[in-house]
């Protein structure tokens, strides 16, 4: 039996697959399986895949005849596993060796629906240890309970899917899939579905994940249309959110996080190209008006004198009606 699934989507990472699949060598164990998820690369990431595939224990290929994106990538690599537990890695990431195997005893030892971690991020050579924003470790807990309060970074806003470890039973109930086609902010839909919907978690001091930032095939880095995908994906926030037993407690949250990101945006507006830039306000515009606008009213009010401006601003910006929908 398959103990581990561990889904690595690769897409023109040539460079960082080596050091993600010699990290994942050193994680092997008999009862683990590595699903290697090619996203249609043009460069020389299938070649050293289909060598992967060759050397490493207990890989599994897969390869895409069209780019699909990240949350597509996992969602074949889902779709493959066959393990008990499941996990996820991008491929130009790293492990610590025997990370995984340490991470499954965590999670069997708390017997939880999910256990979420530590990570490392690693921004050329500068090293930095980011914490899940949960004081309380080794507690399991109702995962529900800690996506308040709004004003503070909670356990949703660490949205890293590769920062933890989930029962099969998740994917069972349809939790782990996400969102197809989402270029980014994939996680965000998927982090908060599982807070409302799982029935157990916990997180653990435990570091292992080497998260590579400033790469300059990441979409963190590229200024273009396909950065404006954080719309859907809080526009699902909000929607899924809204339809919650408790819509009245935790909207205030998912909004006021929705505002905080089209901000944080707007004022980089220079990394995008022109046209992106003009679209970026006009469909963040369309979205102040789709949010509930009591709730909007309060997060507004809540928030610092600078966003706030910000976004009233933008909210009296009048909205094409081919980008209001």
């Amino acid at each position: 039996m398959v103990k581990l699934s561990v889904i690595v989507p690769f897409y023109n990472v040539q460079q960082y697959a080596p050091d993600t699949l010699r990290s994942l060598r050193a994680n092997a164990r008999d009862d683990f399986e590595f699903i290697l998820v090619d996203d249609c690369s043009r460069d020389e990431t299938p070649d050293i895949l289909e060598r992967a595939a060759r050397e490493l224990p207990g890989a599994v290929h897969l390869r895409h005849e069209t780019n699909g994106g990240l949350a597509t990538a996992r969602n074949t690599g889902l779709d493959a596993a066959r393990g008990e537990y499941l996990t996820f890695l991008d491929g130009d990431d790293w492990l610590a060796p025997g990370y995984f195997s340490q991470l499954l005893a965590s999670i069997e030892e708390l017997g939880c629906d999910f256990v979420r971690t530590d990570h490392v991020q690693c921004t050329a050579r500068a090293r930095s240890v980011h914490r899940v924003p949960h004081g309380r470790r080794g507690v399991v807990m109702n995962p529900r309970d800690v996506i308040l309060p709004a004003d503070r970074s909670t356990s949703v806003d660490y949205a890293y899917a590769w920062a933890g470890i989930y029962h099969r039973r998740l994917a069972d109930r349809g939790l782990l899939h996400f969102t197809d086609g989402l270029r980014t902010a994939e996680d965000r839909p998927w982090i908060w579905r599982l807070h409302r919907e799982a029935e157990s978690f916990a997180a653990v001091s435990l570091l292992g994940v080497f998260y590579r930032r400033g790469v300059a095939s990441s979409l963190t880095q590229i200024g273009d249309v396909r950065q404006l995908d954080f719309i859907k994906a809080f526009d699902q926030v909000v929607r899924e959110t809204a339809a919650d037993r408790d819509a009245d407690e935790l909207l205030p949250k998912a909004v006021r996080t929705y505002c905080a990101i089209i901000s944080h945006h707007l004022g980089s507006i220079e990394r995008f190209e022109p046209s992106v830039a003009r679209k970026l306000k006009s469909m963040s515009a369309a979205a102040l008006k789709r949010m509930p606008q009591g709730v909007l009213d309060d997060a507004l009010d809540s928030m610092d004198v600078q966003r706030a401006t910000r976004l009233r601003r933008l909210r009296r910006r009048p909205v094409p009606s081919e980008v209001a929908a």
